[in-house]
């Protein structure tokens, strides 16, 4: 079977993604290596919004064991690691070695001894996931008598997502178009993505890995499933000048993190401290002005032996986009569905960083095999530039 051929006002595709952030990036370079005619639309620039607004953690689920017992979210990622690992070398599903790697481990730490999660911890569940780090291995931040706690050492490290979203870009140079204005149209039980120019973009499948973004798209198709959730987070970004770089989550008495810290030397030779857990997301009910006073108190508590009063506090405001949940509760795994009502739209969300890889392999199940196809790229490269890579959040003027 051979797609019809391409014309000076319809470019017909395999598939085509919707979203320029991790997941599609990764979806793209997957379907390409494996021989379909493909293509990716961006609004904006590369991984802007939700994948820079991420700590860059590739995390296989223990922090999800707060509450002293292996959970489905847990469970779920827990392979995740090995298998950026296996992408950073070279040896993977997707080529990241032009990726950098900020941290090969990631620390979990209690300001006091926590004694049930200690057992739970050492035990066979976690057992080649979690190690306690002796003292005399404690990283120079907790080097001092004055930290008395516990410390843990993860399985979970931590990427530079600016270098991740130019690697993917690269390793897909070509196929990435950035999307000015447009209009979605339906066909009955089919969706095409007409061009400003009145050009045609007809795809077996569109998928749409736009974040928050997808809600937009479902409505201009007319279709109400599945539908969104937005969970919303207020982090904080802390300009300091310790040397320490540093990349852990505190331990508190919700089954969130009470804190996580990743670390982000700047131009300029600070050091940016970016704060998520359980922080972020009481902050996102706060003012910025009580955030930034709920985190130096916070900093003070946990870091006694560090001054931050000569430090610079700003916040950033995100809204993480999920696939809804009874109870708006979290997922537990990457998410891939057709549209309800439209046979060539697959809607997905990766819900987390490290998932990117499972989204990937969901929305590959529901396609079918490629196809020979006349896939336009050249008529597309001829009436769409290429999306710019989008700086960091505190980078922007």
């Amino acid at each position: 079977m051979t797609l019809s051929s391409t014309t000076d006002k319809v470019i017909n595709l395999d598939t085509a993604i919707i979203g320029g952030g991790v997941a599609g990036l990764w979806l793209l370079e997957r379907l390409r290596d494996r021989g379909y005619s493909c293509a990716l639309f961006n609004k904006g620039s590369l991984g802007a919004e939700q994948t820079l607004a991420s700590q860059g953690m590739i995390h296989g689920g223990v922090k999800y064991t707060l509450a002293g017992a292996l959970s489905g979210a847990s469970e779920a990622i827990a392979d995740m690691p090995g298998l950026w690992r296996s992408c950073l070398k070279g040896e993977g599903e997707v080529d990241l070695r032009q990726t950098r790697l900020l941290s090969d481990h990631f620390y979990m730490w209690s300001a006091s001894a926590a004694g049930r999660l200690t057992s739970f911890f050492a035990s066979r569940a976690l057992r080649g996931r979690v190690e306690k780090v002796p003292p005399a291995e404690r990283p120079p931040l907790f080097d001092t008598p004055q930290f008395s706690g516990s410390l843990y050492k993860l399985v979970d490290m931590v990427v530079d997502v600016p270098s991740l979203i130019a690697n993917l870009a690269g390793n897909n140079k070509g196929l990435l178009f950035a999307l000015g204005d447009h209009q979605w149209q339906r066909r009955g039980d089919k969706a095409e993505l007409q061009l400003a120019d009145g050009t045609r973009v007809c795809a077996r499948h569109f998928v749409l890995a736009a974040g928050r973004g997808n809600a937009a798209v479902l409505e201009k198709l007319g279709a109400d499933q599945p539908q969104q959730q937005l969970r919303p987070l207020r982090q904080l970004v802390v300009r300091h000048h310790h040397p320490y770089a540093f990349y852990g989550h505190c331990l508190g008495a919700d089954k969130t993190p009470r804190l996580t810290i990743s670390s982000h030397p700047a131009d300029d030779g600070a050091m940016i401290w970016y704060l998520g857990g359980s922080l972020a997301e009481e902050g996102a009910r706060m003012s910025d002005d009580a955030l930034i006073a709920a985190g130096r108190r916070e900093l003070a508590q946990l870091f006694p032996w560090l001054d931050f009063r000569d430090a610079d506090f700003s916040t950033l405001y995100i809204e993480r986009a999920e696939p809804r949940q009874p109870g708006l509760t979290r997922p537990d795994q990457a998410f891939a569905e057709l549209a309800q009502g439209l046979d060539n739209v697959i809607v997905a969300w990766p819900t987390k960083l490290t998932l990117a890889p499972n989204m990937a392999r969901r929305v590959m199940a529901l396609l079918p095999a490629p196809i020979e196809a006349e896939a336009g790229i050249e008529q597309l490269q001829a009436r769409l530039g290429t999306p710019t890579l989008a700086p960091l959040p505190w980078e922007t003027p």
